[in-house]
């Protein structure tokens, strides 16, 4: 049959319009359908394969032949700051406790996914956190106290340390991914070679900003690397039931966009995969999404109780492939660690947490008086925001009695 394209009469046009006509009067009288195929259809060959990279197993077995080459003393670092992330959360969760700070998400479980990638990173790159980047922070210069701070409720606490492109933590879902690509547009206009990396998790690739960020990087090929941490949970919707894809990583494939799954546990996978986007970045040559399989180990945030919605037995095998446990065998195997060496980095970080709590408890005393807050938001305070300031104050009173 004639295509209606290019090159087609009007013979041919007319005969392709009868066809169309005639099966919609037989589909309204209701006669028994004869379909005729009006359009030919041919295949559309896509490329659309999503590799999953893996280098250390769950038992800590590295491939020799996916190894990345990073210094000694890099990997003792990145050690430090997963077993520092690890216990800062232990002791932010008991400070939460006993009401000394406020509702946070903890990040254990997601300490390779965060800080495998922003190792990769320079720090004049951009790296835009959600609200779960506590230990991507830690690597990036911000202090303990200052996460201390922040969770305390001073916005002061989430400044950008000096030097660092970091963003503030951004609490919405989702909404930090198009400034991602804003940044890296914005740095090649200025000349610059500037990486922007956003952290996000499963549940917003279900919004319209991840699709509408990955549509403009592709379109102006923006030197952003998308970080989805899969932890499986999006608060108490398990990953099946947001998307019927495969894979959250195919999703890159639908903007022109090179899509690749890591095991997020294994840090060495992680650094590998950000490091080779990084390197397609600079070069020119767009952006990248990677899917980081990951499992969060506690609660979505301190408000959450998982065991409502999730099985104890789903978290006994995620544990099994726990990031920081797996790091320390291979570490052990190439003879940078023992565990006497474990021993005596679990102290220093312990009193590294604990002099970080002092700081932050000096700084909370010397910030003034906290009804401060209530102040200069409007010339004349409307009746509900009186009602909480004074409720505030009551509160503040019985704390101090």
């Amino acid at each position: 049959m004639p295509s209606s394209g290019a090159g087609a009469t009007t013979a041919d046009l007319i005969s392709v319009s009868l066809k169309v006509s005639r099966y919609r009067r037989a589909q309204s009288d209701g006669a028994p359908l004869k379909v005729e195929t009006a359009m030919p259809r041919r295949p559309i060959e896509l490329e659309c394969r999503v590799e999953h990279l893996s280098i250390l197993d769950e038992h800590g077995q590295v491939d020799p032949d996916l190894e990345p080459a990073i210094p000694a003393e890099t990997l003792l670092a990145l050690h430090r700051t997963m077993l520092l992330s690890r216990r800062f959360d232990a002791r932010l969760s008991m400070l939460q406790r006993q009401g000394r700070l406020g509702t946070f998400a903890p990040g254990t479980g997601q300490e390779a996914a965060q800080i495998g990638a922003v190792a990769a990173l320079e720090p004049r790159d951009w790296v835009l956190p959600t609200y779960r980047e506590g230990p991507a922070l830690i690597w990036r210069g911000t202090p303990l106290w200052g996460l201390l701070l922040y969770d305390a409720g001073f916005n002061e606490g989430g400044a950008p340390p000096q030097g660092w492109n970091n963003l503030p933590i951004s609490i919405p879902v989702g909404s930090q991914i198009p400034h991602a690509v804003g940044l890296a547009y914005a740095a090649r206009q200025r000349g610059l070679d500037e990486v922007a990396l956003a952290f996000f998790g499963d549940g917003a690739t279900s919004t319209g900003d991840f699709h509408e960020a990955l549509n403009f990087a592709a379109v102006f090929e923006t030197a952003t690397i998308f970080l989805c941490q899969n932890n499986q949970w999006a608060i108490s919707v398990p990953r099946e039931r947001q998307t019927r894809a495969r894979t959250l990583a195919q999703k890159a494939l639908a903007y022109g966009v090179p899509g690749l799954q890591v095991d997020g546990n294994d840090i060495l996978a992680v650094y590998a995969a950000t490091a080779e986007a990084v390197n397609r970045a600079r070069a020119g040559e767009g952006p990248t999404l990677i899917e980081a399989l990951t499992y969060r180990m506690g609660v979505h945030t301190t408000a959450d109780d998982p065991t409502r919605y999730r099985k104890e037995e789903e978290l006994r095998e995620w544990e099994k492939k726990d990031p920081i446990s797996r790091f320390q065998s291979y570490l052990q195997a190439k003879g940078l660690l023992d565990q006497a060496a474990v021993a005596a980095l679990e102290e220093e970080v312990k009193a590294e947490i604990e002099a970080a709590w002092e700081e932050a408890q000096r700084r909370i005393a010397a910030a003034g008086d906290p009804l401060h807050l209530f102040e200069h938001l409007y010339a004349e305070a409307p009746p509900y925001l009186a009602e909480q300031r004074e409720a505030f104050a009551r509160h503040l009173r019985e704390q101090r009695d």
